[in-house]
């Protein structure tokens, strides 16, 4: 006679065992409600809007061969760059998912020339959002990896545009990426530590796969545009001659992207330095602060690593512009570190040669 299996225990064994998922709006929901419980849920709504609009970016970025997605839109942005077909896509779907949250008072994108607004009361109109939609867009036809940077900002009580917008880093209540590549990444952090979800096209969501990330505290790699070192002020150059050359205790090799996002992600899972410098022909360097320097070094102060310019740490940077550039070097505290001594003594060394 067959056996009839038990029914599978109800008791508090299932109860607490771990889901076999967890979804990114799963997650967020869990951390409001460890860490904000009296919040009243719209901002994970916002987050949801965001991972919503990189799904659609994502779909167009896999199947960028087969439709007429590729190459130039035939416009320069307001950096005076080339967009891309995928630049205007990814724009429009960052504006249209999250413009339709009313908590959204102010979005702010690299594409765009000033901040759109929708004349929302300062009580429903919460927050300000920053991004740049297709970070590395230059890359695609090429199948390199490409991104979408983000960062949140809460909207002062009864604040304008200009100084709802312009703040410093330090006061961002969330930060994320999203990495088109082998698979889609998303990573967040909103100042509770920094996870990662990866996007499981089976079921059509984020799914945790990486908790409470933490970057090494040192690493091997450095990361920098080395054909552009000579125009580089001195201190880049004896800093990277010192990685080279050894003289920094660690052996090291050079690996460089060009798409931030990417050199990002490899070096918060791998550790070490990228550092993109002031030059010649950008001498305030650059990056820019609000979407793509500010973010990151939110998210890797998070994860234990640093951000800097040199003098200080990105996010204490008092913004006057919404497209501001600035130098930027991120990574592993121990080089990050190295690399702000190496700045401190040249700084020291050539104000004692001008008063000599």
């Amino acid at each position: 006679m067959a056996t009839i299996p038990h029914p599978p225990s109800t008791g508090p064994a299932l109860q607490t065992r771990r889901p076999l998922i967890v979804t990114a709006e799963q997650h967020i929901l869990q951390q409001q409600q460890k860490h904000f419980p009296e919040a009243g849920g719209t901002f994970s709504e916002l987050l949801a809007s965001i991972a919503l609009a990189t799904k659609m970016i994502q779909a167009k970025v896999r199947s960028a061969g087969l439709l007429d997605i590729l190459g130039s839109a035939g416009e320069r942005n307001v950096q005076g760059e080339v967009q891309q077909k995928l630049d205007v896509y990814a724009n429009q779907a960052l504006l249209e998912c999250l413009g339709q949250r009313d908590t959204v008072a102010v979005l702010v994108s690299e594409e765009n020339e000033e901040p759109v607004t929708f004349g929302r009361a300062p009580e429903t109109g919460k927050y300000v959002i920053f991004f740049d939609p297709l970070d590395g867009s230059s890359n695609i036809d090429v199948n390199v990896s490409v991104g979408t940077i983000f960062s949140v900002f809460r909207r002062p009580p009864g604040s304008e545009v200009n100084s709802a917008v312009l703040q410093p880093g330090s006061k961002q209540v969330a930060a994320g990426y999203v990495v088109y590549g082998s698979s889609t990444m998303l990573v967040y952090t909103t100042g509770q530590g920094v996870f990662g979800f990866t996007l499981d096209p089976g079921i059509g969501a984020y799914v945790l796969s990486h908790e409470n990330l933490r970057m090494p505290d040192h690493g091997s790699t450095y990361s920098v545009n080395e054909a552009q070192s000579d125009s580089f002020p001195d201190v880049y150059q004896n800093f990277l001659t010192g990685l080279r050359t050894g003289a920094l205790r660690r052996e090291y090799s050079s690996r460089y992207v060009g798409s931030l996002v990417a050199d990002f992600h490899r070096t918060l899972l791998k550790g070490g330095v990228f550092l993109y410098p002031p030059t010649k022909g950008y001498p305030s360097g650059k990056l820019r602060l609000l979407y793509e320097a500010n973010p990151l070094a939110f998210i890797a102060e998070q994860a234990g690593g640093s951000a800097t310019d040199g003098e200080r740490r990105i996010v204490e940077i008092q913004p006057h512009e919404i497209h501001q550039r600035t130098p930027l070097v991120f990574g592993s505290s121990a080089e990050v570190e190295e690399f702000q001594r190496c700045y401190k003594h040249d700084s020291k060394t050539a104000r004692t040669s001008t008063s000599a």
